[in-house]
């Protein structure tokens, strides 16, 4: 976009000074060439002039001769032909092509002659080279809000003329290619097999991302979503932050195969934690492209999968539970090929597969196993939490509002304990708060966080009134916990649980307990309630969750 703007601003005046247009040309890219830098493949120099006076003799012999490394282009612009001799020369001399273009209508006719110059060797020799560009955004699909398919790849090669008498012509006649979202290359690492934290990414041989969970190309100006100007040039340092000199990067980038490990701090809930991790990085390069593939396992996870045996018939059951839901952008079924299965959820083809409705289908039949193990195993929740729901008491538990479940094989459940209209935080584990959700890049905010703490211990996290008066004031805490599993001294984690409340419910048991006092006589000589004192109630990552000052929460 740049270059187009700065073409469109170009203003025709004066003399062309061409000989030292043409020795600028040169050094820079003979500078480009020495240095090695790029694929080193063909360098051209296109010359569009209304008239030559003389043929730079000099300039070639000096710069471009004998090996002739560079080619030159030429294109005559207008009906005068009185200058054409010297341009035709200098490109019949370079080894390039010259064309005068007199009208408009020549324009499209003409100028892309100089491909088929360049790709004669390659169409002669019959090297169907396969190319794959680096990653763009297909403006058609943003503009359609199809974010799932935003970040795109081209994989492209040449087809050629294979007629007997046009044989050593090498006529290229055009290009095959198909477009790839990057989003169906990842799909070949299975998230459920990389444990919590884990993930996987790639990136070119230049270093720069095409998918990482950390890359975010677009950026919010007012309400509407738009694309970074650099989104498809971020080098991979920039999101994986190394505590070594680019021992990851340098690997990736000369697609070297091998393993590093590595402590890193990920950035989590919008850039507002941390996580203090030891990931093990597995990295090779993707044979016939440009592209390496890494894959993450944090240390503690994604080492065992928990493996149970349930029957279909029992599994079934459980999966037809109108509380339970599964992550949909986890690949439990393919059902993008064919098209009367497109419209269906992974739910819904997960139980047509089990029921024989679509033996068409095709499956991943360990994951779906762990979803019938998960759905049986999870099941009696449901009552659990609608026994709790009946013994509450009004007055002293009065702001809980959800309580909910998520299993490593993507299954979730929740349970209400107010009106679907009540709730204060209706985004929470809805497509509008990717964070609360499986998604192929992340597990939830929540079974993150409570997986890095012994299973047992709670962990907190504030969330704001998604009201339409914007007001942001924290209503609603978060409180989750991890539930872990051994077998034979292996520990995972196998699920995550926890409950939505009201903050005032916290609040108001917070004060409670701080008026209770181990003194013989029951007499607190300081309390939160004396006016001397200021009382906090802090979590893991120094948010104040309770204060006298509802302002500092």
């Amino acid at each position: 976009q740049h270059f187009k703007q700065l073409v469109d601003e170009l203003q025709a005046k004066g003399v062309g000074t061409v000989n030292k247009a043409l020795t600028e040309s040169f050094k820079i890219l003979r500078e480009f060439r020495e240095a090695g830098q790029g694929g080193l493949c063909n360098q051209a120099i296109m010359l569009i002039t209304d008239g030559a006076v003389e043929d730079y003799e000099a300039v070639f012999e000096k710069y471009n001769w004998p090996d002739r490394k560079v080619r030159v282009f030429t294109y005559l612009i207008g009906r005068e032909v009185t200058f054409a001799p010297n341009v035709k020369w200098i490109a019949c001399n370079n080894k390039g092509y010259y064309t005068q273009i007199s009208t408009l209508a020549d324009v499209q006719e003409n100028v892309m002659e100089y491909l088929h110059v360049l790709s004669r060797p390659m169409v002669i020799n019959h090297d169907h080279d396969i190319i794959w560009t680096e990653a763009y955004m297909d403006s058609a699909l943003f503009a359609s809000q199809a974010q799932s398919l935003l970040l795109m790849t081209t994989v492209a090669m040449p087809v050629f003329s294979k007629k007997n008498e046009t044989r050593s012509h090498g006529i290229l006649l055009g290009v095959v290619g198909s477009d790839v979202p990057l989003r169906e290359l990842l799909k070949l690492a299975p998230r459920y097999k990389l444990g919590v934290h884990g993930y996987a990414f790639l990136n070119t041989n230049n270093g720069y991302i095409l998918s990482h969970p950390d890359l975010r190309p677009l950026y919010k100006e007012g309400k509407k979503l738009k694309p970074k100007p650099n989104y498809n040039s971020v080098d991979l340092s920039e999101v994986e932050w190394e505590d070594r000199d680019e021992i990851l990067r340098t690997a990736m980038i000369n697609g070297e195969t091998g393993y590093l490990s590595m402590d890193v701090k990920v950035p989590v809930d919008k850039g507002k934690r941390v996580l203090f991790l030891t990931n093990d990085y597995f990295f090779t390069d993707i044979s016939g492209t440009p592209f390496s593939l890494g894959v993450v396992l944090s240390r503690g996870h994604g080492e065992y999968i928990l493996l149970g045996n349930t029957s279909v018939e029992e599994g079934l059951h459980d999966l037809l539970q109108p509380d339970l839901s599964l992550a949909n952008e986890w690949i439990y079924c393919i059902t993008d090929i064919d098209p009367d299965h497109r419209k269906l959820s992974q739910l819904e083809a997960v139980i047509r597969f089990l029921t024989g409705e679509e033996p068409d289908l095709e499956c991943d039949e360990e994951l779906v196993q762990e979803v019938l193990f998960d759905a049986v195993v999870t099941a009696p929740m449901e009552a659990y939490w609608t026994t709790l729901a009946l013994n509450m008491s009004v007055e002293t538990d009065t702001g809980v509002e959800m309580a909910f479940l998520g299993t490593r094989a993507g299954l979730m459940r929740n349970a209400l304990y107010v009106g679907s209209e009540k709730i204060s935080n209706r985004k929470f584990l809805t497509q509008k708060d990717k964070e609360s959700i499986f998604t192929m890049d992340h597990f939830p905010l929540w079974y993150r966080r409570a997986a890095e703490h012994p299973p047992g211990s709670f962990i907190y996290s504030i969330v704001s009134e998604d009201d339409s008066e914007g007001s942001g004031l924290p209503k609603v805490v978060t409180v989750s916990t991890a539930v872990s599993v051994s077998v034979d001294g292996k520990m995972g984690i196998a699920a995550a649980v926890g409950v939505q409340i009201k903050l005032e419910l916290l609040q108001r048991k917070f004060w409670m307990a701080m008026q209770q006092c181990s003194a013989l006589d029951g007499a607190c000589p300081l309390s939160c309630q004396d006016d001397i004192l200021n009382c906090f109630l802090i979590d893991n990552n120094g948010f104040i969750l309770v204060s006298k000052r509802p302002a500092e929460v």
